[in-house]
């Protein structure tokens, strides 16, 4: 029986992690979050946590002594990141360091999620190796948070992903699947960028690709995605076209359009052979991740 314990289980990586870690009997799940959780579980445990405190990591952690620790919990909204750069960095960089500190006390394998806006955008797709230079603040705390771990003597793994999407137990989160689904029921005029270029990942896949290496304590970089590099709107015509929505309300536009805090960048995507060889990692394509999201919108 492995213990495995994740932050952030209120997200929606969280909450398909923490769902398909309690269906596996070979498993002890440990579900934490700041708020209530959001996920029936079924066999594992429930455990209030603020990762920025780390009085309470350490009690958390030093109680259940799991195997392997998996964080996926972080301020994710970019733009934010760079407005509250503080808040940004409690959370996303203090916080691992407190985890780090922790797991290292219990001899657990850490896996630290992260993300393609460590780099730069000037080419994709791109691989394990290819060399982090952010943009934006979220993407700076997301690198000093990877340089935290892979420095660490710890067993660990990071899992960088792109541009997740999913529906989340409560519906509350959005994503660009489900914004544009919504607007365009909604009879909504939506402008979509076709200037940047990504490959976007089915939350469940992520899930799988984090649960694949937890079970094989897999030590090194991984880059977890979809396989089809996309730009958003591609993403947004073959959304309208699945759902059967009216796509000429979608027009295409350019970055220079929007007036955002962070800058994004162009042109990431990624190279996943290496999980696809070393975990076994099948991701769906962006058309079956359609058929999932639809299964599960109400």
């Amino acid at each position: 029986m492995t213990t495995i314990l994740v932050t952030g289980a209120n997200g929606l990586l969280g909450q398909k992690l923490t769902l398909l870690l309690d269906r596996d009997p070979t498993v002890r799940t440990m579900a934490t979050a700041k708020g209530p959780l959001t996920v029936p579980l079924k066999n594992g445990e429930y455990f209030q946590l603020d990762i920025s405190d780390a009085a309470a990591v350490n009690k958390v952690i030093g109680t259940t002594r799991p195997d392997v620790v998996i964080n996926t919990a972080a301020m994710t909204q970019v733009d934010a990141c760079e407005t509250d750069r503080d808040g940004c960095w409690k959370n996303n960089v203090t916080a691992v360091g407190f985890l780090v500190d922790a797991c290292r006390d219990v001899g657990a394998h850490f896996i630290q999620l992260s993300t393609d806006f460590v780099f730069d955008g000037t080419h994709g797709p791109l691989d394990e190796s290819a060399v982090p230079n952010p943009l934006s603040h979220y993407g700076a705390s997301k690198l000093a948070a990877e340089e935290i771990v892979t420095k660490s003597n710890l067993s660990w793994t990071v899992i960088r992903t792109v541009l997740v999407y999913g529906v989340s137990q409560d519906q509350t989160r959005s994503n660009i699947v489900l914004w544009v689904k919504k607007s365009l029921e909604e009879g909504k005029a939506i402008r979509v960028v076709d200037d940047q270029w990504r490959t976007p990942t089915l939350a469940e896949d992520l899930a799988m690709g984090c649960m694949l290496a937890a079970t094989k304590k897999a030590v090194g970089i991984f880059h977890i995605s979809g396989s089809d590099m996309m730009t958003p709107y591609d993403i947004a015509i073959q959304t309208a076209d699945f759902f059967d929505l009216d796509k000429s309300l979608i027009t295409k536009t350019d970055s220079t359009q929007f007036r955002q805090p962070a800058v994004r960048p162009p042109r990431t995507g990624f190279i996943i052979d290496k999980a696809i060889r070393e975990l076994g990692f099948t991701p769906h394509t962006f058309a079956e991740g359609l058929k999932v999201v639809a299964s599960q919108v109400h």
